[in-house]
């Protein structure tokens, strides 16, 4: 019974550190770039596109294609990193407990 109330006690910990780690990635920003640093991408660390940089050179009519690919690509690079921070705050956050692996969270 001792060890159900230490579990118990851990998932209501764990909680409340899950519920404060998703508001903590709500507000980071994460940028990614393409084209060496022609167009930026902000991200909110769910993936909410938060901010759109384009360097002035690339307004030409005949380039339309190459900067719709550029924002495509920095956007990619930010939601990698994005991916990347939540995972290992997760980790940080998981360390110790005994989950099965493959188990991901939060579910």
């Amino acid at each position: 019974m001792k060890d159900i109330m230490g579990m118990m006690k851990a998932a209501s910990e764990m909680k409340g550190k899950m519920e404060a780690l998703q508001a903590e990635l709500a507000e980071m920003v994460i940028e990614g770039s393409a084209g060496g640093g022609l167009v930026n991408v902000s991200l909110s660390g769910k993936g909410e596109m938060k901010g759109l940089k384009i360097d002035p050179s690339l307004f030409k009519e005949d380039e339309v294609e190459v900067l719709e690919d550029l924002i495509i690509a920095a956007h990619n690079d930010a939601k990698s990193k994005a991916e990347k921070e939540m995972q290992e705050r997760m980790g940080e956050l998981t360390s110790g407990l005994p989950i099965p692996p493959g188990m991901n969270l939060p579910f």
